[in-house]
């Protein structure tokens, strides 16, 4: 990568912003970075390239640091989510069962075979994409806090699922590789907590604000990177290693301090990089190439709406599992496995994308109306970030 290239992408992280500046849109910067990389990558100038070695690792860190500080602003402490939990867990099952017959449906439609596959991409949310929507557009209340482990579960859960889906000889060592990396956090918090209680914590802070030497940011990114290289050591995702490095934080209590820093040096750059990352690796014109797989993609964003507002059932507003719905992560994982091992047929792997970016349109319209409704159940006084 050359310094070129870098300028480039970092002046196309400014057009998310400006797509997101009008109100009559609505569109979500997290959306008008993907769009900008699509822009960018394959499908439209070829002006960056996806698989750069620098490129995706530096995407990596974005998307380590896009977790971290999405976990660090879920408000643990706040008795409210102890009480959406169960709520937000049942709602994660129910789309979970619902998207066994979707799943089954499509497969059968177009002869893939790939059914359970297909149950995992339906059921699967994407909390790289939704959290950021919902801290962006300042959505809060019960009823999003009830989205949060809704969201979060699914996409752990999926993630983890994916390569029994799709590779069933790789599936003991992905679920080993979780369990390595969720009790890396819970060790993790363990120490935090005592730290904080024995006030360890606040000395290296006064410490830091007055010698300018911003120790926590660099004792923070050093252990995030650490655990994602636990995470990529076991094959699971560095999304995992993020979020529950970031809800160990949240659950002692991120210095506000630190949560500028953090903001500043992921949403300045890392983030923006990412998801122009994300859009540039979508290649459309393989969709050109196969246009009976058209349907496919289609049929599987239609299928994520349907079996994401299924809890429409147990109260939930209906453009909150609309929001839910929106997947990238996962379809892109198993878009780049089903390549890489020929699990998949020709161009069904960009019919996964099509899919996934049906969903984030849809995301992004139930984006928009969420934060129009004005009713208490999703404006109340508290915020997620």
């Amino acid at each position: 990568m050359s310094f070129t290239l870098l300028s480039v992408i970092c002046l196309a992280g400014i057009g998310g912003p400006l797509l997101a500046i009008s109100h009559r849109w609505g569109l979500p910067v997290v959306v008008g970075e993907l769009l900008v990389g699509v822009v960018l990558g394959p499908t439209v100038l070829g002006a960056v390239h996806a698989t750069e070695p620098t490129f995706v690792f530096l995407a990596e860190i974005g998307f380590a640091l896009v977790m971290f500080v999405a976990g660090s602003h879920v408000p643990i402490g706040d008795a409210r989510l102890r009480q959406a939990l169960p709520k937000g867990l049942l709602r994660a099952v129910v789309v979970g069962v619902a998207s066994v017959p979707v799943a089954v449906l499509v497969a059968q439609l177009f002869g893939t075979g790939h059914a359970v596959l297909y149950a995992v991409l339906l059921a699967s949310s994407s909390a790289a994409l939704i959290l950021p929507i919902i801290d962006a557009l300042h959505l809060s209340g019960d009823a999003v806090l009830q989205l949060l482990p809704q969201v979060a579960v699914a996409d752990a859960a999926c993630i983890v699922a994916l390569p029994l889906a799709i590779d069933p000889a790789r599936a003991g060592r992905a679920a080993l590789g979780a369990v390595a990396v969720v009790g890396c956090s819970v060790l993790l918090f363990v120490v935090l907590r005592e730290t904080e209680r024995r006030g360890w914590r606040r000395e290296v802070h006064r410490l830091s604000e007055r010698r300018k030497f911003a120790l926590e940011l660099r004792i923070n990114l050093a252990i995030l990177f650490g655990l994602a290289a636990v995470a990529q050591t076991t094959r699971v995702s560095i999304m995992l290693a993020g979020f529950t490095f970031g809800l160990a934080v949240a659950a002692i209590g991120e210095p506000r301090r630190l949560a500028r820093q953090l903001f500043a040096v992921t949403e300045g750059f890392f983030a923006p990089l990412f998801f122009i990352w994300l859009g540039a690796s979508l290649d459309l014109h393989a969709l050109g190439r196969h246009p009976a797989l058209i349907g496919l993609g289609l049929a599987l964003g239609v299928g994520a709406l349907i079996t994401h507002v299924v809890p429409r059932l147990t109260g939930q507003q209906v453009p909150l599992g609309a929001l839910a719905c929106a997947q990238l992560g996962v379809p892109v994982a198993a878009a780049t496995l089903g390549v890489q091992s020929h699990l998949l047929a020709s161009g069904e792997p960009a019919a996964l994308i099509l899919g996934a970016l049906v969903t984030i349109a849809v995301a992004a319209v139930a984006a928009t109306l969420a934060a129009r409704d004005r009713s208490p159940a999703t404006t109340a006084d508290s915020s997620l970030g």
